[in-house]
């Protein structure tokens, strides 16, 4: 089998063209995907029909022919699985019923919780079936510290106050919270790489609302636990870490955590991201607003980002998702830009 310019690059080798796939690639800004979300009804319907899920996710690989698929689902399907509510409302996100004591934290129940995702897990087959050898598949699943920031605020928030103040006053319960996430975590990782993910990815998107000591408790060490865990299943699948807005502490936290490589946001310095690469791959960190203005600005952004980074192991990416404003004309000169 002819092994993917990702793998090659999450091995530690420096490719002449670096393999590009990008974050929320297949998504609102695609008419392709418009039309099938206007027929899959809700958004978490869309996530649970591995037909339709299945379909965007291949949408932008026959589209600009990225080097990796991601698996089309969201982070907040382990709390899904796991027995508690969501619901996606136009406008405001995600929507959960919220944890307010120790008492209603989920017990992870292998059987169940496997049996409501059995649906993702027949999506990343689909997905696997339908891409050559040279197209990576990635699966994914939100860190602890970033699901357990929607399970306890009930939704998306500015300050995360229910979830910090929760961690400091009991300990012991958060720690409860954090341990239920990581056996989950591994466990619908674990089961993505038997359906044929062949990298993971750990999304802590809200990494950088946690103060010093709560990123060491709250994203440091269960990362740290779902990395080890998912190394003694299967000792050759990479592990992408994006600990976003961690700032001075990513290096550490690729340390501690030991994640095959780093994905960078965009506000980390390209002096900082060279140091970085110098221990792992990395990816990153285009502006996805320098997407969106195309031309000259991100021609000159991808270009600064590629003289900095291209001569070791990297991965283009952008330093977050796809917005949905973005013109698909700007991704198509993205790659070939890239590639060029």
């Amino acid at each position: 089998m002819t092994r993917s310019p990702l793998l090659r690059a999450l091995a530690g080798e420096a490719l002449d063209t670096p393999p590009i796939w990008l974050m929320r690639q297949a998504g609102r800004y695609l008419p392709e995907y418009r039309a099938i979300r206007a027929k899959a009804g809700g958004f978490v319907d869309l996530c649970l029909s591995p037909e339709l899920a299945a379909e965007v996710t291949l949408q932008p690989i026959r589209r600009y022919g990225f080097d990796a698929a991601i698996l089309f689902s969201d982070i907040l399907m382990v709390p899904w699985g796991l027995g508690r509510s969501l619901r996606f409302d136009e406008g405001r996100g995600p929507i959960l019923e919220p944890i307010v004591e120790r008492s209603e934290i989920p017990v992870f129940d292998p059987d169940s919780f496997h049996a409501a995702l059995a649906p993702v897990y027949e999506t990343v087959s689909r997905v696997r079936a339908g891409l050559g050898p040279e197209t990576a598949l990635i699966g994914f699943a939100g860190a602890p510290w970033t699901v357990a920031s929607y399970m306890v605020e009930g939704g998306s928030s500015r300050d995360f106050a229910t979830l910090k103040l929760w961690a400091y006053r009991d300990p012991e319960g958060f720690g409860v919270l954090m341990d239920t996430l990581v056996d989950a975590t591994v466990g619908y990782l674990d089961r993505q790489i038997q359906a044929g993910a062949q990298v993971v990815k750990l999304f802590d998107s809200w990494a950088g609302a946690a103060p010093e000591v709560l990123f060491e408790r709250g994203v440091v060490r269960p990362t740290a636990a779902i990395v080890q865990r998912l190394a003694a299943l299967h000792p050759t699948i990479p592990v992408i870490g994006f600990a976003r807005g961690a700032g001075a502490q990513t290096r550490a936290y690729g340390s501690a955590t030991g994640v095959t490589a780093l994905a960078l946001d965009s506000g980390i310095p390209l002096a900082m991201a060279c140091a970085l690469q110098a221990e792992r791959p990395v990816q990153g960190n285009l502006d996805p607003m320098a997407l969106v203005a195309g031309g000259d600005a991100l021609a000159m952004e991808v270009d600064r980002i590629l003289e900095a980074l291209a001569g070791g192991p990297f991965i283009f990416n952008l330093g977050h998702g796809i917005v949905p404003q973005t013109p698909p004309e700007h991704v198509a000169a993205l790659v070939a830009r890239v590639r060029g």
